[in-house]
């Protein structure tokens, strides 16, 4: 145990962020450089090392957090790098973008603030790659198998890496110009630089995974091609299928979907524009959802200028504390401010759009809404509530509805989907087409990053199997009652 009373003695501090005017004028990440080194090792002490440590139950990757939370403490940065790494192929990733749900589940949090276990974990990742901890793993050996990775956000860099270090040559398909997914066109750089993606490929390239962009399977290189050419194939194209809101109007210029919109500013980061060429400056800016994905197109329009922001949600507001019907240790649906909602804006619930309105040229300029609430477990409006807000950008964040079954992919391996519309897997993460794999949201619907590493390294172990008959790497920590999880 770190310290015995460091629970008694040291109250829960997080990450220091940077002023809201300052962080206004750039794309950095929000959060003061080193601001947690000075009191990690304190807020490291608060872990309890509980006989049962729940944490682990609320992490689907398993993480060994009361084992790195003591070497944090005792601030043997090496050895707590070594154990963060045992279970997690990408903690800077996690560190940054997890909800956290082991914090949710921390037996601390009974009936104190818990542990800041995802500030725990950044902290001695940071830490690692400054020392010089984290080093490229080669293999001693190769096996002679290849295997095709679709798709390179944490699911199938995950899966690329263990296969890799497995001895298997890998490599994966990109779709995109550049690595990394979502992570690298989806979140935004104030949420997490780009350059920790960059490291991590370059760490990849070195232990001899290959990559190649702007290659999308279905399109570009048919399925059945792909499948001769590799021994195995582990599809983890994600689930990038987005929800629409069909109401008159929809068809208006100026309404797009998130990830319309998101991806731009990336591209500006990354050289490729000089300014956004969809941009909220000088606009009005309404974001329809209410998830991460809609707090990040909130933070986009207030770093493009809008003149203001607006996000919808169509559920009530979430309360500050726990409901009854979510007790300690599941994952609660709480009200939340994340740093864009700390930047302004204004967050409207339980409304729904019930159409838009634009100029004579067939922009839009209005979006109509009323207030809805439950009537017999339905949404219903409320007659009388009607009213129209100013919006001359929208973009739809109301989630995906499964991977992409435009490009082919799907019918040219033949592959079975599963009630949701996901490509079905057995237990070892195979599908229905022997010898071809899936992992993340293309197999398990939107999901959260814990779980698109978690199930990375699982289709990775499953593929392993398959080309060996017996795998090398480590069996996948899973939690037993799945009723815990997010």
């Amino acid at each position: 145990m770190a310290d015995p009373k460091g629970f008694l003695n040291h109250g829960r501090e997080v990450a220091k962020s940077r002023p809201v005017d300052v962080r206004l004028k750039d794309w950095n990440e929000v959060y003061v450089p080193g601001s947690l080194l000075p009191i990690i090792s304190k807020q490291a002490s608060r872990c309890m090392d509980c006989g049962i440590p729940f944490c682990h139950n609320g992490c689907p990757l398993g993480n060994l957090i009361p084992e790195w939370n003591d070497f944090a403490y005792r601030e043997d940065w090496s050895a707590a790098s070594e154990r963060l790494h045992a279970t997690n192929n990408f903690p800077e990733f996690t560190g940054r973008l997890c909800p956290a749900p082991c914090e949710s589940a921390c037996v601390l949090g009974i009936n104190q603030p818990p542990v800041t276990i995802k500030n725990v974990e950044v902290s001695i990742i940071d830490k690692a790659w400054d020392s010089g901890d984290v080093e490229p793993q080669a293999p001693e050996r190769l096996s002679g198998k290849t295997v095709a990775v679709i798709g390179s956000g944490p699911a199938g860099l995950a899966a690329a890496q263990q296969l890799t270090r497995a001895g298997h040559t890998v490599a994966v398909y990109e779709r995109a110009d550049r690595v990394g997914g979502l992570l690298r066109y989806g979140i935004p750089e104030f949420k997490m630089e780009k350059r920790h993606i960059n490291r991590r490929i370059e760490q990849m390239r070195a232990e001899g995974t290959r990559f190649r962009t702007g290659i999308e399977i279905g399109r570009d290189l048919k399925a059945t091609d792909l499948k001769k050419r590799y021994d195995a194939v582990v599809i983890a194209a994600g689930a990038t299928t987005a929800r629409d809101l069909p109401v008159p109007g929809r068809e208006l210029k100026g309404i797009h979907q998130a990830m319309e919109y998101l991806p731009l500013s990336n591209k500006v980061q990354e050289g490729d524009y000089v300014t956004s060429p969809i941009s909220a400056e000088g606009k009005h800016v309404v974001v329809i959802g209410g998830g991460d994905t809609g707090a990040d197109c909130v933070g986009t329009a207030h770093r493009q200028g809008a003149a203001s922001v607006t996000q919808l949600e169509i559920m009530p507001r979430p309360g500050e504390d726990r409901a009854p019907h979510q007790p300690w240790p599941t994952f609660p649906m709480l009200y939340k401010v994340t740093s864009a909602h700390e930047e302004g804006g204004e967050r409207v619930y339980s409304v729904s759009t019930t159409h838009f309105e634009g100029d004579e040229d067939g922009n839009v300029q209005w979006l109509h809404l009323s207030e809805v609430e439950f009537v017999d477990g339905k949404l219903t409006s409320k007659p009388g509530t009607e009213r129209k807000i100013p919006a001359q950008l929208v973009t739809l964040a109301m989630g995906f509805t499964g991977t992409d079954r435009e490009n082919g992919l799907v019918e040219q391996f033949g592959l079975e989907l599963d009630e949701r519309g996901n490509i079905a897997r057995d237990a070892d993460f195979q599908t229905n087409v022997p010898g071809v794999f899936v992992a993340g949201d293309a197999g398990r619907g939107q999901s959260l990053i814990v779980w698109a590493i978690a199930e990375g390294r699982s289709a990775a172990r499953g593929c392993d199997r398959f080309l060996t008959g017996a795998s090398e790497l480590p069996a996948p920590i899973r939690p037993t009652d799945r009723s815990l999880m997010v």
